[in-house]
């Protein structure tokens, strides 16, 4: 245990910080999947809990893996891995198929282990950190659009094509999250108005096409229109169930919640140890729960700005915004969407939600943010030796 303190680096609010909100997912998980349990298994919610715990397991050693690796070395592999998500995209784009009526092509199964594997998620870390090489590479040269289009755009563009037809939310997510990282990164904003209006002009060509041709894409445009007329109009349909349980367990959970386990709503409401379990954990701990929750991940906020301030290269600091902010913005979105302040998305809560490949990327990403603030403690080792005497007699012999 010693010998892995010690090999520990980076950011240590930062690794309290995962450590307190893995720690606290362990509770609303297993409360919220007793209804799981008893219309999908046995009626046991242990295995959903060591389930989760193994989930954790291995996104820590994720974590731990990468934040040993050089930052550095992102930048060639965002290169090598780029090749491969449209591969993987592809590959899940036609593997998909129903599942109980919903659209899962959204997943790829992994051969031999006999898992399922969301490669969209994956596609978004690896396109940040994409992005932030092209933007670090040009920081020091004046950039015209057209040379940008084959290095930059036209990968942005291709994973956000394959991802867009099953996962709306999350293709519109990464394309507002790489906007915000070229702007942050220096990108002309006169072109950046022109990739806006292109990614629109894209959309609507797209949704006219699955119009026209519905046995291509069936029924996810309708699901779409449908949650954002829903969210717009501000009547309660059959529609707007999953968001009205939703609300049922916010009012019920009160200034301090019912208590650990005393949810009723984990019962009815689909999708609560996942989507909504930010409403569970307000039924249960009540506003308290739930604006703790919200402190720690602002809290989560800070330190990324401060890490990637403090970061030594221009490439650290856009990699560490380039894959921290969606962590912290999907958050925010998990928490609006259960308080019906945005529409319904199925976007997790990072590292509380269940789910093993939100759990697994979110902690890939985190581990780059930790390799990056690992590396500034290095050269601040090396800074203070260099200011000590006896270092400084020491060399000079």
């Amino acid at each position: 245990m010693d010998a892995i303190y010690k090999n520990i680096k980076g950011d240590r609010l930062i690794w309290a910080i995962v450590a307190l909100l893995a720690i606290f997912s362990f509770l609303p998980v297993y409360s919220s999947s007793s209804n799981l349990a008893y219309t999908a298994s046995s009626g046991s919610t242990f295995s959903f809990f060591v389930k989760h715990f193994m989930h954790l397991f291995l996104g820590f050693a994720i974590m731990y893996g990468v934040h040993r690796v050089p930052y550095r070395y992102f930048r060639g592999l965002s290169i090598v891995m780029m090749p491969i998500v449209l591969i993987l995209l592809v590959l899940t784009m036609f593997q998909g198929n129903t599942i109980e009526g919903a659209n899962a092509s959204r997943w790829i199964q992994i051969p031999i282990v006999g898992m399922s594997f969301q490669t969209s998620t994956f596609a978004a870390v690896v396109l940040m950190v994409y992005v932030a090489r092209y933007l670090s590479k040009i920081q020091d040269r004046e950039i015209t659009f057209s040379e940008s289009i084959l290095p930059l755009w036209l990968p942005v563009f291709l994973v956000l094509i394959l991802i867009l037809p099953a996962n709306f939310s999350t293709a519109a997510i990464m394309f507002s999250m790489v906007m915000v990282l070229t702007f942050i990164g220096g990108y002309p904003i006169r072109y950046l108005l022109v990739i806006v209006g292109t990614g629109i002009l894209v959309l609507g060509l797209f949704v006219l096409t699955a119009k026209a041709f519905p046995e291509v894409m069936p029924n996810r445009i309708d699901t779409w229109m449908s949650r954002i007329e829903n969210f717009s109009n501000g009547e309660d349909t059959e529609a707007d169930y999953q968001i009205e349980k939703a609300k049922i367990a916010i009012a019920t959970g009160n200034i301090a919640g019912l208590g650990p386990g005393k949810s009723v709503q984990k019962n009815f409401l689909p999708q609560s140890s996942s989507d909504f379990i930010f409403a569970i954990i307000v039924e249960e701990y009540g506003l308290i729960g739930g604006m703790v929750i919200l402190v720690v991940y602002c809290w989560l906020l800070f330190r990324i700005v401060i890490i990637a301030q403090k970061a030594d290269t221009v490439f650290g600091k856009l990699v560490v915004l380039g894959v921290g902010l969606p962590i912290v913005f999907q958050a925010f979105i998990n928490m609006a969407v259960a308080v019906e302040l945005f529409p319904v998305t199925g976007q997790t809560l990072p590292l509380i939600s269940s789910g093993g490949t939100s759990i697994w990327m979110t902690c890939m990403a985190i581990g780059i943010i930790l390799s990056v603030s690992a590396k500034r403690e290095e050269l601040k080792e090396q800074e203070e030796g260099l200011d000590n005497p006896l270092e400084i007699l020491s060399e000079a012999i």
